[in-house]
């Protein structure tokens, strides 16, 4: 007997997407960083896209996840840069936070490529992603303001991108028709 598997990418795209608009609201200036923003971090961006790439392990997705385990990983890792200078371990100076990011560009440049294969939506999520890692990393770099303003404003673009594009994966799947756009490509791989 056939068991027919979820689709766990909503449910990553739901952690990214949400917590991604949490921290840029914060980047952007409009709200202090706080246990919430750093409660999403841990537990719906890292915790929940660690499990969804381990799914999509078992569905053989590579690119689901390489993407949901290590943005996952990111969260958590971000979360324990936020947090470890209060439990006495010295901070990061900027200067490296934009070394951190922008290799964070870098790996999303290249997950950037590989996403130009599937619908439009997951292309501009990781189009979006890659622009947002370099502002940071340029904001950490200069120490400038106005970059780490654009920098959260775009990152609230990209997180509510993401939270389209799984929300057009629910309500397609659950309609079994096309509720929201996502713009397929001809060769369709895993969502």
């Amino acid at each position: 007997m056939s068991t027919k598997l979820a689709n766990p990418a909503p449910l990553g795209l739901m952690g990214f997407g949400m917590t991604t608009i949490l921290l840029n609201i914060h980047n952007a200036g409009f709200f202090p960083i706080d246990s919430m923003i750093l409660a999403m971090g841990i537990f719906y961006g890292g915790l929940s896209q660690v499990l969804v790439g381990m799914m999509c392990f078992k569905r053989g997705d590579t690119f689901g996840t390489t993407a949901f385990t290590s943005y996952g990983l990111f969260w958590l890792t971000l979360v324990g840069l936020i947090v470890m200078p209060y439990m006495g371990l010295p901070a990061s100076p900027a200067s490296f936070m934009g070394w951190y990011l922008a290799l964070w560009g870098i790996f999303t440049g290249f997950m950037f490529i590989g996403s130009l294969c599937y619908p439009v939506a997951k292309q501009v999520v990781f189009g979006s992603l890659t622009v947002l890692f370099f502002l940071l990393a340029a904001r950490d770099f200069t120490g400038s303001t106005l970059i780490g303003t654009i920098a959260g404003i775009e990152g609230i673009f990209c997180g509510a991108s993401a939270i389209y594009f799984a929300m057009a994966q629910v309500l397609n799947n659950e309609y079994g028709r096309t509720i929201l756009q996502s713009a397929r490509r001809k060769k369709q791989r895993h969502q």
